[in-house]
């Protein structure tokens, strides 16, 4: 269960970062179009576990690498954002949340019925 000093860290993150995707970190998603769809920080808020939307999929693989490589360049750039509101800018881990191709699956394996 989060506290709410832990939800609103993870709003905060996930608008900076998806604002920093639309604007500032093209080149790092190579032509995909990348959603946070959830940010989960730990109790300590020193580390953040962020999970993306990547469209189309196949791309999934290399923004992941383009994105672990940046990984650094990334946090400064959230940091900028949001060091006013924050001490400590937490570590960023990046997951691919593949929901959405799930969901595809699980429709396709029901119509074929």
């Amino acid at each position: 269960m989060d506290t709410i000093r832990q939800n609103k860290v993870s709003r905060l993150i996930q608008r900076d970062l998806s604002a920093l995707f639309q604007q500032e970190c093209k080149e790092y998603i190579a032509g995909a179009m990348v959603s946070v769809t959830t940010v989960r920080v730990s109790p300590d808020l020193s580390y953040a576990k962020i999970y993306l939307s990547i469209f189309p999929s196949e791309r999934a693989g290399m923004v992941m690498g383009n994105l672990e490589e940046k990984n650094r360049s990334v946090r400064f750039q959230l940091g900028k954002k949001v060091g006013k509101q924050m001490r400590i800018i937490p570590e960023l881990r990046f997951f691919v949340d593949d929901s959405l191709d799930y969901i595809d699956k699980i429709d396709g394996l029901l119509k074929e019925s």
